[in-house]
C-alpha cells in the first residue's frame, strides 16, 4: 500500500494509523516534500476514480491566492496545477494496487484493508 500523506494533518495520521494496525506494509509518500509527477498524479486520478478538478483542496487559501476559483481549466491544467501546488491536493490518497480512496473520512480506507 502507499499513502500519500501529509503528518501534519489529523485526517491522514488517523488513515496512517490504520493501516498500520492493520498490519499492512506501506510506503509512505509525503507528498508536501516529494510531490507526485504528472503522470503519477494522473495515474492517481484514474484509480480514484474522479476528475481532477475534484482531487482539489477549494477550500485552502491557495486557490483563492490563485485565482482558480475564477476559472475553468482542463483535467491536464488542474493535474499541472496540483504538482506545482501540492498543498492544494486532497489528502490523504491511500492506494492498494489498482484501487485508491482519499481517506476523508478516514474509515474509508477500510475498503482498501
Amino acid at each position: 500500500m502507499k499513502i500519500y500523506h501529509n503528518p501534519r494533518c489529523s485526517k491522514s495520521r488517523q488513515s496512517l494509523a490504520l493501516i498500520q494496525n492493520a498490519g499492512h506494509d506501506v510506503e509512505i509518500i509525503e507528498y508536501l516534500n516529494s510531490p507526485p509527477t504528472t503522470d503519477e498524479l494522473a495515474a492517481i486520478i484514474s484509480k480514484l476514480g474522479i476528475t481532477a478538478e475534484q482531487l482539489v483542496r477549494k477550500k485552502e487559501a491557495l486557490f483563492k491566492e490563485l485565482g482558480l476559483d475564477q476559472q475553468t481549466l482542463t483535467r491536464e491544467q488542474w493535474i499541472q496545477i496540483l504538482c506545482e501546488h501540492p498543498r492544494l491536493i486532497e489528502r490523504p490518497i491511500i492506494i492498494s494496487g489498482e484501487q485508491a480512496v482519499i481517506g476523508r473520512p478516514p474509515e474509508l480506507i477500510q475498503r482498501l484493508l
